[in-house]
């Protein structure tokens, strides 16, 4: 047997009664969409790394590159699709414009993955 398949029942006979009470509940298919989007941008480790600098402080652009050894470019682009998501902002003070957590969810959902992983 193929071991990456999922198992599957022999038969298929759908259960209309446990149907009918979990297809209400399903949220729509535009909200999926939307929630896959937003995991996707959890998909990559530099951006990982981006969130975790910020756990520990508001920094600036250079800041961020320089403690994860990274261009200034790259860290930049992907601040700007964090930011699209809404899981980090940005405060200018003068010249600079530092960056934060956008709120306490997204160490939220960084904490539990990594609860999940080490389980």
């Amino acid at each position: 047997m193929d071991e990456r398949r999922a198992e599957c029942c022999d038969c298929f006979l759908p259960h209309g009664d446990v149907i009918a009470q979990v297809k209400p509940k399903l949220p729509d298919v535009e909200e999926l969409y939307d929630l896959a989007e937003l995991f996707k941008v959890f998909g990559d480790t530099t951006r990982i790394r981006i969130l975790y600098v910020l756990f520990e402080a508001e920094m600036c652009v250079c800041d961020i590159a320089e403690t994860l050894d990274l261009t200034p470019s790259a860290i930049s682009h992907q601040l700007r699709l964090l930011k699209q998501f809404k899981l980090v902002k940005n405060r200018r003070d003068g010249k600079t414009i530092y960056y934060s957590l956008a709120d306490d969810h997204v160490r939220s959902i960084i904490d539990q993955g990594r609860e999940h992983i080490e389980e």
